[in-house]
């Protein structure tokens, strides 16, 4: 794999995989049309694990206080156990759906058409979430419903298109809750998911034939992911401290319109 590309692989996979717009929906329409292909599962995994270390420097805090009030539990820290809860339940549905269609979302489900209309779908689902939630509910103020709910959505993710952080956003938008808590909530759900779902392909790509990624393009690869999950995260949920979610949802339409055109476009016809 050239370096370059590498780099670019590792930017794409970092912004995707934050903003609401799906990050596999945006890699298989990248490999469809421009022909810009991974260097294999070990080099997915790599990017995945940037985008965890992202996740994890920046909520390091969070998971510190859940982890230290799991082990050490008095009265003053049971919302952060609570969370912690939350966060074992949200993730069961998510992990379930993606090993039982594992191999049809690497099949069935990268069809470009199939792609712009979970695109589009979402996209509206976005802005019906904004336009009729209530923006009101904050993180602390998350119950088991709340997080079953949201969790349950996440199953969808598995198909590209649908977006991880896209549908668990709109879910807690619709739930009631602000825009800054349920980017909040959908991006502490991504730390296990992701670091799951690595751990579930490293057998698989130990048993694949020989061939190492080079230093240099696997290197460029995780620090893009990382660097750019960072900021990523960072600026969204600065971001919605002020700003809706609708530029994200006209973006997913837009993307859907232009595949859609190209998938059914016939010239001289």
């Amino acid at each position: 794999m050239h370096p370059l590309i590498a780099l670019f692989l590792g930017v794409v996979q970092g912004i995707t995989e934050f903003l609401p717009i799906s990050s596999s929906g945006h890699l298989a329409l990248l490999e469809h049309y421009l022909h810009v292909t991974g260097g294999g599962l070990g080099f997915d995994i790599l990017l995945h694990v940037g985008t965890l270390v992202a996740l994890v420097a920046y909520f390091y805090r969070d998971w510190l206080e859940m982890f230290h009030a799991f082990i050490f539990p008095t009265r003053y820290n049971r919302p952060e156990r609570k969370m912690l809860f939350f966060l074992i339940v949200a993730t069961i549905p998510g992990a379930i759906f993606g090993l039982l269609l594992e191999k049809q979302a690497e099949t069935i489900f990268r069809a470009p058409e199939r792609i712009a209309i979970l695109l589009g779908a979402v996209g509206l689902l976005l802005i019906l979430g904004e336009i009729l939630a209530r923006h009101t509910r904050r993180l602390d103020q998350l119950t088991l419903k709340d997080a079953l709910l949201i969790g349950l959505s996440q199953a969808f993710a598995v198909m590209p298109g649908v977006s991880r952080s896209g549908i668990t956003m709109t879910t807690g938008l619709f739930l009631g809750f602000n825009r800054r808590s349920a980017a909040h909530f959908s991006f502490l759900m991504s730390t296990p998911i992701i670091f799951g779902a690595g751990l579930h392909h490293i057998p698989t790509w130990l048993h694949e034939p020989a061939g190492a990624l080079p230093l240099l393009p696997a290197t460029l690869g995780f620090l893009a992911a990382v660097i750019s999950s960072y900021l990523t995260i960072r600026y969204l949920l600065r971001f919605l401290q002020h700003h809706t979610f609708i530029p994200f949802a006209i973006y997913r339409l837009l993307v859907a319109a232009l595949v859609l055109g190209l998938v059914f476009w016939k010239p001289g016809l």
